[in-house]
């Protein structure tokens, strides 16, 4: 197998989202940087199915608003694109498209099939202008098993080549975590892995290109689908126990946070927070690993009792907001209540698997007059997914019978409480889901 020169290869991306821009302006960045001490350097293309953003991309802009660089790189070190043809002249190929689940909370593997057969259809093109063996990663969440299982057999079955041979496969969990400034791909260790020790040293040597702080090289590509799996999981279920927490809490009439913070006084307690739990991946990634589970014969106990638990927290607060309004001798029905934020997560644009939007749907569907306020969302999107109407320009002022604090955006941290009660009047109720102000100023915390 005579694999491709570092200093020189070509990288094609596949899947320009919050996984791969971020490695397509890394490694277009180190291109640029090398073409200034050697003559001959590589670039990267990167490749997505959606034209507008493609065309979005090519034009410098970025709909996530994660990254300032991509100007200083297009045409030269990124040749960002959505014609396949174009990949032909790629030697590695890094798969980062999304795995989702489906409406039965099983693996949905459409997107990573489609990808696994572009690739066998590209490298058997590229086959008859290069005499390097090709390189093929996948970064996407999957089960342990996924790659080799599935996807390098439908890479075999369109190309005719076979692994080893004809190309070399790599795994390499992503780890990005979208509106966070502080870890990025360059200070986050990468677990790496190889279908052969050749192949393995080979990939984890591409990634020691523009991983600063190191790579891991996992024994197998199982054992890196493996680790990627569990490192959601366990935040879920750790979330899991926090909500389950705050909801015996609230009955014994304590604060959950004070609980938290006198419990964190010991050296060996983990901190973590109550929550909504949503995105593409907390909430999602445990069902991959319970999937397989499912198909060795093992019937998960703790994983699923954690989902369980984290799926219901919309319900359990829309009867909090009910309680509250009763209390205070108001009728749902004939509520307004601002939701600030509906974003998974705070800093960050991306709305998928929202349990705001969920939560949001509830209150709508029993009658009180939502408004939602998210200044990173495009309410575009949020129209589309939830069918609800959102603002990202201004914080409309009006007399709201319950303010919903779901996620602590920077802009929202920034308002105090004198300046927010303003705007949501004095008489509103405020649930600070994310404890951004002191509990006594508010009727409800997680």
């Amino acid at each position: 197998m005579l694999l491709p020169e570092y200093s020189d290869c070509t990288i094609g991306i596949i899947g320009m989202g919050y996984v791969g821009l971020p490695l397509a302006v890394e490694f277009g960045s180190f291109y640029k940087n090398k073409s200034e001490s050697i003559q001959e350097y590589g670039k990267v293309i990167g490749y997505d199915i959606n034209k507008k953003r493609i065309k979005d991309l090519q034009n410098g802009k970025d709909q996530n608003n994660d990254l300032n660089e991509i100007n200083n790189l297009n045409n030269k070190f990124i040749n960002f694109t959505s014609d396949k043809e174009d990949l032909i002249e790629a030697d590695v190929f890094i798969i980062t498209v999304p795995t989702p689940i489906d409406d039965n909370k099983r693996p949905d593997l459409k997107c990573l099939i489609n990808a696994s057969e572009l690739i066998g259809d590209v490298i058997k093109k590229r086959r008859k202008i290069k005499d390097t063996v090709p390189v093929i990663i996948f970064e996407s969440t999957v089960y342990p098993g996924v790659t080799e299982e599935i996807c390098i057999p439908s890479i075999e079955r369109i190309s005719f080549m076979k692994m080893n041979n004809d190309f070399g496969c790599g795994y390499s969990p992503e780890r990005i975590n979208p509106g966070d400034k502080e870890h990025n791909i360059r200070n986050i260790i990468k677990v790496t892995s190889g279908s052969n020790g050749k192949v393995a040293e080979w990939v984890n040597y591409l990634y020691k290109l523009i991983v600063k702080e190191g790579t891991h090289m996992a024994p197998s590509i199982k054992v890196a689908e493996a680790a990627k799996i569990i490192e959601n999981t366990q935040r879920d279920i750790n979330i899991a126990l926090m909500n389950e927490l705050s909801i015996i809490c609230d009955k014994l009439m304590i604060s959950t946070s004070d609980v938290i913070k006198a419990a964190s006084t010991k050296w060996n307690f983990v901190t973590y927070e109550p929550g909504l739990v949503g995105g593409h991946c907390i909430s999602v990634d445990p069902y991959y690993l319970t999937y397989k589970a499912s198909q060795l014969n093992y019937k998960s106990k703790v994983i699923l009792a954690g989902r369980e638990i984290n799926d219901e927290m919309p319900k359990w607060i829309s009867e909090k907001v009910i309680m509250k309004l009763n209390e205070n001798r108001k009728n749902l029905a004939k509520s307004k209540i601002l939701i600030m934020g509906i974003t998974f997560k705070e800093n960050c644009s991306d709305i998928r698997n929202s349990l705001v939007a969920e939560l949001a749907q509830i209150l709508k569907s029993n009658g009180a007059k939502i408004k939602i306020y998210d200044p990173l969302a495009s309410p575009e999107q949020v129209m589309k997914l939830y069918s609800l109407e959102s603002n990202k320009k201004e914080l409309e002022r009006d007399n709201y019978d319950i303010t919903i604090l779901a996620v602590a955006h920077k802009e929202y941290r920034e308002i105090k409480i004198k300046e927010l009660r303003k705007i949501i009047g004095k008489q509103s109720l405020i649930f600070d889901l994310k404890n951004i102000y002191d509990k006594k100023e508010c009727e409800f915390q997680l």
